[in-house]
């Protein structure tokens, strides 16, 4: 089988292998599965009811129908994305298999590459079932945001791998005992990125993540007034 180069020598063989490697080690496992599912449906739930009692109650969320909804699928795209790369980091840190990979002809771009493609298979397997149920269940369809849908995605998806890269270099960096930051730095940026708030809440500056979330907003109340999101 004649081996696939691109620029630099990277390799789509190697990359693939990387791929495959993560794939089965997910599919040999339920529980890793159930958790790519489980978080993502639980706080649609939550978050619709929630959605769906105040839009009973404010005439702002009538207007602004799954405004809730939409935040916490926009979210999970960022978080699920940062977590999707760097718990395929960290397969290979409890399996002591990092120095295995170095000693390889992998190069470290092959291995990002990979990371990121296994992050993306990660979040489709949890977020679209999200979608479907919020579909289903509270007649809010997050793909009728349309085009603007995919410079969303891009915006979070790059920043989920940004930090992924961050903080699978500080437990590479410090070992085992630091990854629970693999965890916890996301939601440190949260406050930051306006999920469920307009910016002007804040007393200092905002995320460029800010913008997926106002603009989803915009778009939900079809007018371009609300400058204040």
């Amino acid at each position: 089988m004649s081996e696939l180069v691109l620029h630099r020598g990277i390799s789509l063989n190697r990359i693939g292998a990387m791929i495959l490697r993560y794939w089965y080690l997910l599919l040999s496992s339920w529980p890793r599965l159930l958790e790519l599912t489980y978080w993502p449906v639980l706080q649609v739930i939550t978050w619709g009811f929630l959605q769906t009692y105040i839009a009973q109650n404010a005439n702002f969320f009538l207007r602004a129908g799954g405004t809730l909804i939409g935040a916490v699928i926009l979210w999970d795209i960022l978080f699920r994305g940062q977590l999707g790369f760097s718990i395929s980091f960290l397969e290979e840190m409890w399996a002591r298999n990092l120095g295995n990979l170095m000693m390889s002809p992998l190069k470290p771009i092959e291995f990002l590459l990979a990371l990121m493609a296994m992050s993306v298979i990660r979040l489709a397997i949890g977020l679209i079932p999200m979608t479907l149920l919020a579909l289903v269940l509270f007649h809010f369809n997050f793909y009728s945001l349309g085009l603007p849908l995919i410079a969303f995605f891009c915006n979070l998806i790059f920043t989920s791998w940004a930090v992924g890269i961050f903080v699978s270099g500080l437990v590479l960096r410090n070992g085992l005992g630091a990854e629970s930051i693999v965890w916890t730095l996301m939601f440190a940026l949260m406050p930051l990125a306006c999920v469920y708030y307009p910016v002007q809440v804040l007393p200092i500056f905002t995320l460029t993540q800010y913008y997926a979330f106002a603009s989803m907003l915009r778009r939900k109340q079809g007018s371009e007034n609300h400058a204040d999101w």
